[in-house]
């Protein structure tokens, strides 16, 4: 199947830290792969997986839902986890739902979070119809590229399918009761305008998770997509330095190789 442009799955092989990943529902790799680029430059070792039925077209996408996109990253995260000493996992949208996830059943083996405009919920009258509507019509117009900056798009499907619509729901849900399971330190950063996800989602997340290490970051100058848009720099930044106050051997790291 011929994937989206930049949608394939990354990997690098770096040190003993290592972070996986996340994209968003109906996006691709190609909308956090800049971020991947930043953390594999400084000598981490990434994940960046390309979630089942994403990529490709949005027929694909029928043929899939929420245990399967989260078993490909509880997958690579396992993966991480025998080839590293510590794993942070990171999500941008649903992949801010799937992080949660693994933390909330990983516990300490996530040692920390880095949440970008996190999903939590299907907004809308809408929603409620899914289970029924899922059956009658098959698309909705697509969510792709809530980018500010201009000339910029996302790798992502122009169509929403509501099976996976009503498949997205359904994870939200579960990982909405799992969240006060999660105690690992968490970076959420969200946009001040995401025409997307709403940021009473970043602030249900905060509320009910259990983690008492928390920073929250508002992003001025981004829309939905903030890893590809013009706060793209602090979120790479921030982040890094998140990972290297928690794991110090991913800054040693650093200093290592570019000193060398």
């Amino acid at each position: 199947m011929q994937l989206l442009p930049g949608a394939e799955p990354f990997r690098h092989e770096g040190g003993e830290v290592g972070v996986l990943l996340c994209h968003g529902f109906t996006g691709s790799p190609q909308s956090l792969r800049p971020w991947a680029d930043h953390l594999a430059e400084r000598g981490l070792t990434v994940s960046l997986p390309l979630l089942p039925g994403h990529g490709t077209r949005w027929e694909d996408m029928q043929l899939t839902g929420w245990q399967d996109w989260y078993a490909e990253v509880d997958r690579e995260f396992r993966q991480l986890s025998a080839r590293c000493r510590q794993v942070f996992v990171c999500g941008l949208s649903m992949g801010g739902a799937l992080a949660l996830r693994l933390a909330a059943r990983h516990g300490d083996a996530v040692s920390g979070l880095v949440l970008v405009n996190p999903a939590n919920k299907v907004h809308g009258l809408s929603a409620y119809a899914l289970p029924v509507a899922r059956h009658l019509v098959r698309t909705t117009k697509g969510l792709a590229s809530d980018i500010a900056k201009e000339g910029t798009q996302e790798a992502a499907y122009d169509r929403v399918p509501l099976h996976g619509a009503h498949a997205v729901r359904q994870l939200f849900r579960i990982v909405d009761a799992e969240l006060p399971r999660v105690t690992r330190p968490v970076l959420l950063m969200h946009s001040r305008r995401d025409h997307v996800v709403p940021p009473a989602d970043s602030a249900r997340i905060l509320d009910r998770i259990s983690s008492t290490d928390v920073t929250e970051t508002w992003l001025e100058r981004s829309y939905h997509v903030a890893t590809l848009d013009h706060d793209a720099e602090r979120i790479f930044a921030d982040s890094y330095a998140f990972i290297g106050r928690l794991a110090p051997s991913a800054a040693d790291r650093e200093g290592t190789t570019t000193g060398g």
